[in-house]
């Protein structure tokens, strides 16, 4: 049983751009809905960051591992199922979860990524230097902190309401 009700009204019409960007309404945003500025402020950010200079490929990664590394299975389930209908194989999905891609590039953002979540931010000079010998640029390295805050925002509230899943679960 959830302990965040979904919303059924949609005054505001946060429901209808949440359909607009995700093609549906989830339960995780509907419950968010409940406080229609941190709905407002999470859509707003997602189509800031949809404009940025990662692929779309390289978000949904993202959005994966922050998942994982959060121990969110809610997310975890739905940006599985995300991943795959954009081409990821079961493979690439799992090595997602793992901070790993065949491309050195995408590799390296994954890895920083995970390392940015473990550390709060603190990560070392031999880890940023790392990731800029592997073709990361700033602008990139922007971009990951703003997707792991963003993704951070739905694990944590997935954790608190407890939506029921409407995705085919995944364990994290």
């Amino acid at each position: 049983m959830p302990r965040i009700q979904v919303v059924a009204d949609d005054p505001d019409g946060l429901l209808e751009a949440t359909r607009r960007q995700l093609g549906r309404v989830p339960n995780l945003y509907g419950a968010l809905a409940n406080g229609p500025q941190a709905l407002a402020g999470y859509l707003a950010m997602r189509e800031a960051l949809i404009k940025g200079v990662l692929r779309a490929r390289v978000r949904e990664q993202l959005a994966l591992l922050v998942a994982q590394e959060n121990s969110c299975t809610y997310c975890v389930s739905a940006h599985t199922l995300r991943g795959a209908k954009m081409g990821l194989s079961e493979e690439e999905l799992a090595k997602t979860r793992d901070a790993a891609d065949e491309d050195p590039h995408i590799d390296a953002v994954l890895r920083i990524a995970r390392e940015i979540v473990r550390t709060r931010g603190r990560v070392g000079d031999d880890v940023i230097a790392a990731a800029r010998e592997a073709g990361v640029s700033d602008a990139e390295l922007a971009e990951v902190v703003a997707h792991i805050a963003l993704n951070t925002l739905s694990n944590y509230f997935n954790h608190l309401a407890e939506p029921e899943l409407d995705f085919p679960e995944v364990s994290a």
